[in-house]
C-alpha cells in the first residue's frame, strides 16, 4: 500500500492507483465528470477538467485522475487556485448546457447539480455566453434519444460501450464545438443489444441520454 498525505490527513492506496481514486475510496470529495473506476492513470481521460489538485513538487495544478499515487505524496484538494479552475471549467461545461432542471429526467440526481452545491457556484456560465446545439433532441438511436445541449461529453457512455461490446454502437462524431454522441447503426443487431444492455443509460451523468418509453424496433434508423 502507499501512504500518502491529503489536506492534513493521511490515506493509503495500492500501488497503481490514481490520486483520486485514492481520495474518493478515503471519502474525500474531488469534482469529477469523464472518470470510472477502471481507469488507470495512464488511461484516465481527463476531459472533464474538474478533478485538479496541487502536488507538492508539481509546479501547477494537475488532473488527480492521471496522477499516480506514490509514498510521501502530499496532496491540497481545496486551495484557492484549485477552485478557482474548477469554478472556471464548470462555468464552460455550462455555457453550453441547457438549463431545465424541471423538465429533465436528472432532475435532482445530477452531477452538475452536486457538483454545483460542492462549488458553492449556482448553474449560471457567466462571464461566458450560453451557446447551444441544433437540434434540441437526436432520435436516429433506436433506443434512446439523445439531447446534445444536456451532454457535458464526459465519454461515459462511449467508454461503457466498447467495455461491454465487441462492437460498440456509440462513438463522438463532429468535431470542436459541433462533437457530439453518434450512433452506429451498420449492426442489425445493434438494437438487441441495447435493449439488453442499457449500461450508457445508466453511466449518464446528466440525463442526456433518455429511454423512449416504447420501442420502436428497427424502424428508427439513423438517417
Amino acid at each position: 500500500m502507499i501512504t500518502l498525505t491529503v489536506d492534513d490527513r493521511t490515506i493509503q492506496a495500492p500501488d497503481g492507483s490514481s490520486v483520486l481514486s485514492a481520495c474518493l475510496s478515503a471519502g474525500i470529495i474531488i469534482p469529477h465528470l469523464c472518470w470510472m473506476e477502471t481507469d488507470s492513470p495512464a488511461g484516465a481521460p481527463a476531459a472533464c477538467r474538474l478533478c485538479l489538485v496541487e502536488i507538492d513538487g508539481f509546479r501547477d495544478p494537475v488532473t488527480a485522475c492521471t496522477v499516480p499515487v506514490e509514498n510521501g505524496m502530499t496532496v491540497y484538494t481545496g486551495t484557492e487556485v484549485v477552485r478557482s479552475l474548477q469554478k472556471m471549467a464548470f462555468k464552460l461545461l455550462l455555457s453550453v448546457h441547457r438549463v431545465d432542471c424541471k423538465h429533465c429526467p436528472a432532475n435532482k440526481a445530477c452531477a452538475l447539480q452536486d457538483i454545483a452545491k460542492f462549488l458553492g457556484v449556482g448553474l449560471g456560465c457567466k462571464p461566458f455566453e450560453r451557446v447551444l446545439k441544433e437540434p434540441e433532441v437526436d432520435t436516429h438511436h433506436p433506443v434512446f434519444d439523445y439531447y446534445p445541449n444536456r451532454c457535458v461529453l464526459c465519454g461515459l457512455c462511449v467508454r461503457i460501450c466498447r467495455q461491454r461490446h465487441r462492437q460498440p454502437q456509440l462513438s463522438f462524431a463532429g468535431r470542436g464545438f459541433e462533437t457530439v454522441v453518434g450512433y452506429f447503426d451498420a449492426d442489425p443487431l445493434a438494437a438487441a443489444n441495447c435493449v439488453s444492455c442499457r449500461e450508457c443509460l445508466a453511466v449518464c451523468p446528466t440525463g442526456a441520454l433518455v429511454e423512449r418509453t416504447a420501442f420502436e424496433g428497427s424502424t428508427r434508423g439513423n438517417s
